[in-house]
């Protein structure tokens, strides 16, 4: 049975993460102090500790749950699991990146750190927000978006799962987007708490300065293929990689279409690597008949044996 690994984006973080692998596993430790060398901010104690606050500002979130992700992901080594594939939503590319060989792990931390401060920088410069729909169609919600952008710019951002889209824009276009899916008769409108319209024209600032870094980012051949989130198709070619890299900060997130060709690809086993669970409820609700287990803590590590029985 073929495995994939898939690494969780922003929205994933919470106070505390990383804490128990950093107190009982000693090859986290300098994992984490290199981590923060190179981050020059205090990793640790906004991971672990917090506040919340601080851990939500995205130039915070993306360094944490990059650094926690390919924590677990290091551990794994000691278990007989390896993957055939990887992908990751949103930031979590770019830790696949890494788990498939593309990118070295203190160069993927240099990106991450960049990306985050470019995406919080454009957030404070054009506001914007997010929401997630639930219960529409696809056409329901461009439809909705195209409706509402006589307020501002609004786009899909992300196609999470059936029935699970999230938009994203300016503030005021959103809150009518909003409106819009609520008279459509929506089973949930929820305003995501981000700091900017992610996945948006709003972060073409943003792009400026990533593209820079990407342009001097050294990408490997990656060992297994990575399913990228702007085709959803997997790629191995550096040069494509780093083309996708600059279009996922502006386009959607294709996850659903990103998962069911890894299904058929022949992935059926699937390990969200990193903290939450958000990446795996996706799965569950994209193909019933796949499995996926979410590994972010010491207890989900020992847990491991009995999932592959």
């Amino acid at each position: 049975m073929s495995i994939g690994f898939v690494f969780p984006g922003q929205g994933s973080q919470y106070v505390g993460m990383g804490k128990d692998l950093y107190e009982n596993y000693s090859e986290i430790k300098p994992f984490y102090d290199e981590a923060e060398e190179v981050l020059g901010f205090p990793l640790k104690k906004i991971s672990f500790e917090g506040p919340e606050s601080e851990l939500k500002q995205t130039r915070y979130t993306q360094p944490a749950i990059f650094v926690h992700s390919l924590a677990v992901w290091n551990l794994l080594k000691n278990y007989p699991i390896s993957a055939n594939a990887v992908a990751g939503h949103s930031l979590g590319e770019y830790s696949s990146l890494v788990a498939a060989g593309a990118i070295s792990w203190i160069d993927g931390l240099k990106i991450v750190k960049i990306r985050a401060e470019e995406m919080q920088k454009s957030g404070e410069k054009n506001p914007g927000t997010m929401a997630a729909l639930i219960g529409l169609s696809q056409e329901e919600v461009e439809e909705i978006c195209r409706q509402a952008s006589t307020e501002g710019i609004v786009k899909t951002a992300n196609f999470n799962s059936p029935g699970q889209i999230v938009i994203s824009g300016s503030i005021n276009a959103v809150h009518r987007a909003m409106e819009l899916g609520k008279q459509k008769k929506a089973r949930m409108v929820t305003e995501l708490v981000v700091s900017g319209a992610f996945h948006s024209p709003l972060m073409a600032d943003a792009l400026d300065g990533l593209t820079q870094a990407l342009d001097q980012l050294e990408i490997k051949n990656p060992l297994i293929p990575i399913f990228a989130n702007a085709t959803a198709q997997p790629v191995t070619d550096p040069t494509i990689i780093r083309d996708l890299l600059k279009k996922q900060l502006l386009f959607p997130v294709l996850w659903q279409n990103l998962i069911q060709n890894m299904i058929t690809h022949g992935i059926y086993r699937f390990y969200e690597i990193g903290p939450g669970k958000v990446l795996q409820n996706l799965i569950k609700r994209i193909d019933a008949g796949v499995s996926c287990l979410s590994i972010g803590k010491k207890d989900d590590l020992q847990n491991l044996n009995k999932f592959q029985e």
